[in-house]
């Protein structure tokens, strides 16, 4: 019985695969597998809880914002938000570790902290007291001669007194008076024309 070249083909083509591949598996197993791209494991991290409270009666701010901004080797890795709950703590569990954070506090009524802490550990407690505004000064002179100040709060725009001490005393200003004793001048418009 004679083969076609064609059949001898399809005979032989099983057998040639089946070798290739058992000499493809002998050459993986010296070798390690490669999946994608490198693993690289994340660098270790820190947890830092921030406890933020009143200075003056101790009590904890609920809702201030604690802002984390880390620098490591000189870089800015970024910066993240964290509102504080009811007990005053703001923990966050990201950071690297030996990096240096800026911790920056913002509550309602408070003076706004800042202040940078160098963080080593696994784990880093900071409590920081809210103070109420103060005064501040500025390196500017007013017209005085002295050292430019403003008060703290919210700051009125300077309004002019009234010189009339019988003026009522109103939030809007009084109307302005006419000294002239003419009456209102004439429309001196021709009327329309029917």
């Amino acid at each position: 019985m004679m083969l076609s070249r064609r059949n001898l083909l399809l005979r032989a083509a099983p057998l040639c695969l089946t070798a290739v591949l058992s000499a493809s598996a002998l050459l993986a197993q010296d070798s390690p597998e490669r999946h994608g791209r490198k693993y690289k494991p994340p660098p270790p991290t820190s947890k830092i809880t921030v406890t933020v409270f009143k200075q003056f009666n101790g009590k904890p701010i609920m809702n201030a914002a604690v802002i984390f901004n880390p620098y490591k080797d000189g870089k800015d890795i970024g910066n993240l938000e964290v509102k504080t709950d009811p007990e005053g703590k703001a923990t966050i569990d990201i950071i690297p570790t030996g990096s240096l954070v800026r911790v920056q506090v913002i509550a309602g009524g408070f003076a706004t902290f800042a202040e940078e802490y160098q963080v080593d550990e696994a784990n880093r407690d900071i409590s920081i007291p809210m103070l109420r505004p103060r005064e501040q000064v500025s390196s500017y002179i007013d017209n005085s001669g002295k050292s430019s100040t403003r008060k703290p709060g919210v700051q009125e725009p300077v309004r002019p007194k009234s010189t009339d001490p019988n003026a009522p005393k109103s939030s809007s200003p009084p109307p302005a008076k006419s000294n002239s004793t003419q009456p209102p001048a004439q429309s001196t418009t021709p009327a329309p024309q029917q």
